[in-house]
């Protein structure tokens, strides 16, 4: 059997999906201002993205109630940021799918091969180790 190696969209792919966000879905968000994940999420804001925190046991996160997992959310984000170790990539995706989520993005450092393949074979567009803020700010600019 051949296996399709996982390739990122291409430049202007990634520019016109980001034309067409409004609410991202942070997995993983801290609400410690030290770490990336607070970092980006606020970037996003001040980019007039809504950000929704995904993270159990926390309230909120930069001024917007927090939930424990996708299933939990009360709408369907536009993108699901993911700011988790690798291993916890294919749980996250098997959530994208079933809820019908159909954008996934894996903030830089995160890679998971299979689970980005089986995302894309899903129908989910795929974005692995990238910035979503750095990408958003240099590509909607």
């Amino acid at each position: 059997m051949h296996l399709a190696m996982f390739a990122n969209p291409d430049t202007e792919s990634i520019r016109r999906l980001l034309q067409q966000i409004h609410t991202v879905a942070v997995v993983g968000l801290s609400p410690n201002p030290a770490r990336p994940s607070f970092r980006v999420a606020r970037g996003l804001q001040s980019l007039g993205l809504r950000i929704i925190p995904v993270r159990p046991m926390v309230v909120e996160v930069l001024g917007e109630p927090a939930y424990p997992d996708l299933a939990s959310l009360p709408e369907l984000p536009d993108i699901v940021d993911v700011f988790r170790a690798a291993e916890h990539v294919p749980a996250i995706v098997e959530s994208c799918i079933k809820l019908g989520i159909k954008h996934l993005w894996l903030q830089e450092g995160i890679v998971h091969e299979a689970a980005a393949q089986r995302a894309q074979d899903a129908g989910i567009t795929v974005i692995m180790n990238r910035c979503l803020w750095r990408d958003a700010s240099a590509l909607l600019s």
